[in-house]
């Protein structure tokens, strides 16, 4: 790692970035019960902001690459924070007074909208920042320390909004504005300016205003399966999470409190796991990417396989945690495996192509998840764990294939 760089300030964007996006889970629901409209906006309101981080991931790679890491970071977070705080007084003025129907469904669409945008800005420049000043063989370690920063905000989000809002629906926007400002405020103040990107390992014969003229291909054979493994990853993550509370209620009985606070549990669990096994893969040096892929997919496959079988609420909280275990071994090396199949000028937008296919993994997962579970309550988990199942051959092959060449 180069002297200057400094990784507190991009896990700290990191972790109140994921806490901001997924503070907008914990709270639409109240909210949209207290408007009186319609809960399927609350539901398109979150599909419109994980396309649009779909979409907007590789733009702001490749601008990344372009313009420079640190003015892409702050521009991301600090639209984030404007969408999240406009979006804030909307709400606050919409409680104690009388808005049509429309006008609060198209301002929580478009807030979101913006929201998802710019958070897109994001996760790939701080992988690129990480790529940039990282020699490859540890780059897992590090990402891994990245993604333990967004598993933390991703169970801390929620429960820390929860409690505010507690106080006043309104004022759970206004902390969830704040979160990205104070990520802001670390990038503006303590990452430093204009730091060079590491190297490329192998010299490219062109012209460096021409490399950044050359935009990388979506499906870039060095990507494809870092893409794959990513997307993989992060349905099998959205379709986990939006069953959870069906799954608790029709196959273990429970009423709606019940399910509600079971799939809560579930979701901790999912959390506490993936930092847990992110530690592993910080400390445990010397194992390959590829290896790091193919059991985290075999031990979350069975957590999740295991879903099928099982009749309890805690035997639930065991499955999640055990498939979540294995997911964070992936989450780390795929970003890792982007990192390292491409030269220094393309980091950004090679964290870009990634981030866009966890993007559509988002907007799917939840998709392929619901209309499995109408066919059968366990049909969604048997999808993840075959899909976990089926990665981890293709990783497996690849990684074959590369020693007889």
């Amino acid at each position: 790692m180069t002297s200057s760089f400094r990784l507190f300030p991009l896990l700290f964007a990191a972790l109140v970035g994921s806490m901001a996006m997924m503070a907008y889970v914990a709270i639409i629901g109240p909210v949209v019960r207290e408007l009186g409209i319609p809960e399927i906006v609350a539901g398109i309101s979150m599909a419109v902001g994980g396309i649009f981080w779909m979409l907007m991931a590789r733009p702001w790679g490749r601008v990344s690459d372009m313009k420079g890491r640190k003015p892409v970071l702050l521009i991301g977070l600090g639209v984030f924070s404007l969408a999240y705080a406009a979006l804030a007084v909307f709400v606050d003025v919409a409680l104690s007074n009388t808005f049509s129907v429309v006008l609060i469904a198209s301002v929580l669409i478009i807030a979101r909208t913006l929201i998802g945008a710019f958070y897109a800005a994001v996760p790939p420049t701080a992988a690129a920042t990480i790529a940039d000043h990282t020699p490859p063989a540890g780059r897992q370690q590090v990402m891994a320390k990245l993604g333990s920063a967004n598993a933390l905000g991703i169970v801390a989000g929620p429960a820390i909004v929860s409690l505010v809002s507690a106080q006043g629906l309104h004022w759970g926007f206004y902390a969830t504005a704040l979160l990205p400002l104070l990520g802001f405020i670390a990038i503006a103040f303590f990452l430093p300016n204009g730091i060079p990107p590491q190297p490329a390992t192998e010299k490219s014969t062109e012209a460096p205003s021409q490399q950044r003229l050359n935009k990388l291909p979506l499906f870039d054979p060095r990507l494809r399966l870092a893409m794959f493994t990513a997307f993989v990853a992060m349905m099998g993550v959205s379709i986990a999470q939006v069953s959870v509370g069906f799954f608790a209620m029709d196959r273990l009985g429970l009423n709606a409190d019940q399910g509600a606070r079971a799939a809560g549990h579930a979701l901790t669990c999912v959390g506490i796991a993936l930092m847990l096994s992110q530690q592993c893969v910080i400390r445990l040096k010397g194992i390959s990417l590829n290896q790091w892929v193919v059991v985290g997919a075999v031990v979350s496959a069975l957590g999740f396989g295991s879903v099928l079988v099982i009749h309890h609420a805690w035997a639930l909280l065991i499955a999640y945690g055990v498939g979540a275990f294995g997911m964070g071994f992936i989450f780390p090396s795929f970003q890792a495996m982007a990192a390292n199949g491409v030269q220094a000028h393309e980091q950004g937008a090679a964290a870009g192509n990634v981030s866009a296919a966890q993007g559509l993994g988002m907007v799917l997962g939840p998709m392929i998840g619901t209309a499995l579970y109408t066919w059968a309550p366990v049909a969604p988990y048997a999808w993840v764990a075959g899909t976990l199942v089926a990665l981890a051959i293709a990783v497996q092959y690849h990684a074959a294939n590369n020693l007889q060449k």
